[in-house]
């Protein structure tokens, strides 16, 4: 994790910190969950695993199962970004596409399971994933020198890891690693694709499927989630929000962390930096908090959105001249 220095200057928050998920060995904070979830799968015994994944998740998986010697299946919606879906081909994995979002893979792959027998290693239906996620908490405070921050900004999908890091603040309190402060936990979503956002306004128990969903951060591109519940119950404990954002704000915040600190992430990491700046314009954060904002991927796997930023800076430039 790092200190934001010129980009909370720009911003007026002093206590400004970026964690880079996608210095993980597979480019993004999946890395975290599959290494504990393969380690536990190989040590049972299981021999055979599948995932329906948007992207960066059937990578995490494909990785470790290849130093397991474990048979791979991942199926990725056809929208997914291309180096995600080499990426799983070139480690071993099969892989198929299917038409629409991840629910729909994961309606597919659920006959392909249970025909064949491979284990489901999806968003909680294996309870492994959330204890790796964990480390992103453990991690945090350590690099605070044991200080609770006052937020966390998370771009929120299937959502283990803001279930699993709230695991993890009571577990180190429990350890007497921390006193009872917790951080306010923000969970960040698509405009086009945002059912735990209009959940969390109705203060509802659980969150409806989303209709015809549409963004393009691929970690975001979840109509619906199985842990939905778990979700919303972090985000009241913690006196949380839950916050969409365009995906013209997020490639603009991916520029923007780029141009000031020098790092390329994903529209998902882009989209922490968008719901902040609302944040601060609703008065909603102060800038006197510590704000750590979760930059879940590295930018350099998403080349179409690479593409959408410089091409819109060059029209810019066009017109400005």
């Amino acid at each position: 994790m790092r200190r934001a220095r010129r980009l909370g200057d720009k911003l007026g928050v002093l206590n400004l910190y970026l964690k880079d998920e996608g210095v993980n060995p597979t480019g993004s904070f999946k890395a975290r969950g599959q290494a504990v979830a393969i380690s536990m799968a190989r040590e049972l015994g299981l021999k055979k695993v599948a995932v329906p994944s948007a992207g960066n998740a059937g990578g995490a998986m494909a990785a470790y199962a290849a130093v397991a010697g474990m048979q791979v299946l991942v199926y990725m919606p056809e929208g997914a970004p291309v180096v995600n879906r080499l990426e799983c081909a070139l480690l071993g994995a099969e892989v198929t596409l299917v038409p629409g979002n991840i629910k729909d893979c994961g309606r597919a792959l659920r006959e392909r399971i249970e025909r064949e027998g491979w284990f489901d290693m999806s968003t909680f239906k294996e309870p492994y994933r959330v204890e790796g996620k964990k480390t992103m908490a453990y991690e945090v405070v350590e690099q605070l020198d044991g200080k609770v921050p006052d937020a966390i900004i998370y771009p929120t999908g299937g959502g283990t890891g803001l279930v699993g890091m709230w695991k993890a603040f009571d577990e180190m309190e429990e350890l007497g690693w921390i006193g009872r402060k917790r951080p306010r936990l923000i969970a960040v979503q698509a405009t086009g694709c945002a059912p735990m956002v209009r959940a969390f306004a109705a203060r509802a128990e659980r969150a409806e499927e989303w209709v015809n969903p549409q963004t393009i951060a691929s970690g975001l591109w979840v109509p619906s989630a199985l842990g939905d519940f778990l979700i919303l119950r972090a985000l009241y404990e913690s006196r949380g929000l839950a916050i969409a954002v365009s995906d013209d704000a997020m490639l603009d915040g991916v520029r923007q962390i780029a141009e000031t600190e020098g790092l390329v992430t994903s529209p998902e990491g882009g989209a922490t930096l968008a719901a902040l700046q609302q944040l601060l314009e609703q008065g909603s954060l102060a800038r006197g908090d510590t704000v750590v904002l979760f930059l879940t991927g590295s930018g350099y796997k998403y080349v179409e959105a690479m593409q959408q930023i410089t091409l819109a800076r060059r029209q810019g430039r066009n017109n400005d001249a």
